[in-house]
């Protein structure tokens, strides 16, 4: 039997009255993949804090290998071997791969720091995680899947007995996850526990050994993953089963109006000579891999980015969008995948951020009706069922599902007619998934139309009526949902130089 690294039992914690962690429980054993799941706000991300110090807890105990322990800062945890790996990595990309990894426990000789003992031990590392990175080059030069390899390398010297990895795969291309699985099998070799924190289904079914679920903050319970199905541990983490199949077929009119039409798009490399039509209720799909110009084509429609040539029409009346205030003007709205870069003041209140797009119409004599603005703010999120304590919570402190509500509800404000989602369900969990698929519907349903970029094929089966496929800029299908299946779009989305027909 392996021996038991970590065991935490009847974990609480409470912020401002509420219980973010209620009894919950955890445990590793030494060599396994243990996946952490559950919704956005399950309470996840509290227990990894209140296990590495960042957090005290208000209740329970946590034992490490076998002794009782609480950790009163992150520096202790990661003196007794335990390291996190965030999903936005907190690293200094002017600084060296070296200087990186040896960041505050630097080689010194002769009362200077010893540079070339430095990059030897880094070279060390490296070899034994089996990775080639070159220790002397700039971090900011390194692809995001290498920085994570980094990551796990500081990890290492420091004599890692348990990794914590949140998301790590949500911004790596396919190789990447495969580099980083198979580093994964070396380090579980090597007696190493980890737990893997992802929304990831396929991901959790091929790389962990067990799965603890968590909901509204409490333990739901541990499975062997080789003993359990996906539906299973989706109903655990939800408490109803979720998603649906493939889209049958289009829910939209054959005679129904177009709201946008695109005409040879042109805008830098990345969108070359891009045209479609969108209708209206209808829900388009944007197909393609990793640099197929889905989301460049969305920015250049909605001004964010300069497009070079091309014609936009609006229910059959040519615009001029060169700025997103055009868009906007014109009853487009996006909702970027980096939604808290482009979408969020994370200093400022849901109240705040809701109303932001619409200020000008609760402004009189040059006062802002804070009471209206709370009022229409409460009502859209209300309709979304965003989950917050009250309209004045820091958008910083909901879950990217409800910050992603937020930002919707501030659209609804303004009524626009046409919504971009571009990745609309990155980074968040399956629960807030369905809830976010079936306001998609809704939305569709009243009339609005949908451009959603998508890089899970799942989703753009499930929820379009149309889907486009790119590929090097160029449009290379453009096919009925009833036509669509994931081999049909793989194989266009890597199928260059032609433009899909109508």
């Amino acid at each position: 039997m392996a021996k038991t690294i970590l065991k935490m039992k009847d974990i609480k914690k409470e912020f401002s009255g509420v219980k973010a962690l209620k009894n919950a429980c955890f445990e590793l054993k030494e060599g396994e993949v243990h996946a952490l799941m559950g919704e956005n706000g399950a309470g996840k991300s509290t227990l990894i804090k209140v296990l590495c110090g960042i957090l005290s807890p208000d209740g329970g105990e946590t034992e490490y290998f076998g002794e009782r322990v609480e950790f009163p800062d992150i520096a202790h945890s990661q003196a007794a071997g335990i390291s996190v790996i965030h999903q936005e990595l907190n690293m200094m990309n002017h600084l060296s791969v070296a200087q990186n990894i040896y960041i505050g426990r630097e080689p010194v000789k002769n009362a200077m720091i010893d540079d070339s003992e430095m990059i030897r031990a880094s070279e060390e590392l490296f070899e034994r995680i089996g990775v080639k990175i070159d220790p002397t080059v700039m971090l900011g030069e390194l692809t995001v899947g290498k920085q994570q390899m980094v990551e796990i390398a500081k990890a290492i010297s420091r004599e890692c007995r348990l990794l914590v990895l949140d998301e790590p795969t949500a911004a790596l291309t396919e190789p990447e996850v495969e580099e980083l699985f198979k580093i994964m099998g070396e380090l579980r070799e090597k007696g190493i526990g980890m737990i893997y924190i992802s929304h990831r289904m396929d991901e959790i079914t091929r790389i962990s050994d067990r799965v603890t679920v968590m909901r509204d903050g409490e333990y739901v319970g541990t499975v062997d993953t080789d003993k359990t199905t996906k539906d299973e541990i989706v109903h655990m983490m939800v408490g109803r089963m979720v998603y649906g199949g493939q889209k049958e077929k289009s829910n939209v009119d054959q005679n129904a109006p177009n709201v946008l039409e695109v005409i040879d798009l042109c805008a830098g490399e990345n969108v070359k000579n891009v045209s479609f039509q969108l209708k209206k209720g209808e829900i388009l799909g944007f197909a393609g891999l990793m640099g197929a110009g889905r989301t460049e084509t969305a920015r250049a429609v909605y001004g964010a980015d300069k497009k070079d040539s091309g014609d936009i029409f609006i229910n059959g009346k040519r615009v001029f969008i060169n700025s997103p205030a055009d868009a906007v003007k014109n009853g487009i709205c996006y909702l970027s995948e980096d939604r808290k870069r482009y979408g969020l003041m994370l200093s400022k209140s849901v109240c705040e951020n809701t109303a932001l797009a619409s200020l000008g119409n609760y402004q009189k004599f040059g006062f802002l009706n804070d009471r209206e603005i709370e009022r229409i703010s409460k009502e859209k999120n209300g309709l979304l069922r965003t989950k917050t304590p009250s309209m004045q919570q820091l958008i910083r402190n909901l879950s990217g599902g409800n910050q992603q509500k937020v930002i919707v509800a501030r659209w609804l404000i303004k009524d626009c007619d046409i919504f971009i989602f571009d990745e609309p369900t990155r980074g968040i969990d399956i629960g807030a998934k369905s809830e976010m698929y079936e306001l998609m519907e809704a939305l569709a349903a009243e009339g609005k139309s949908i451009i959603m970029i998508s890089s899970e094929l799942a989703e753009i089966l499930r929820l379009s009526d149309r889907i486009i496929v790119m590929c090097e800029g160029r449009i290379t299908a453009n096919m009925d949902i009833s036509e669509a299946n994931q081999e049909k779009i793989m194989k266009f989305a890597t199928l260059r130089n032609i433009q899909g027909k109508e």
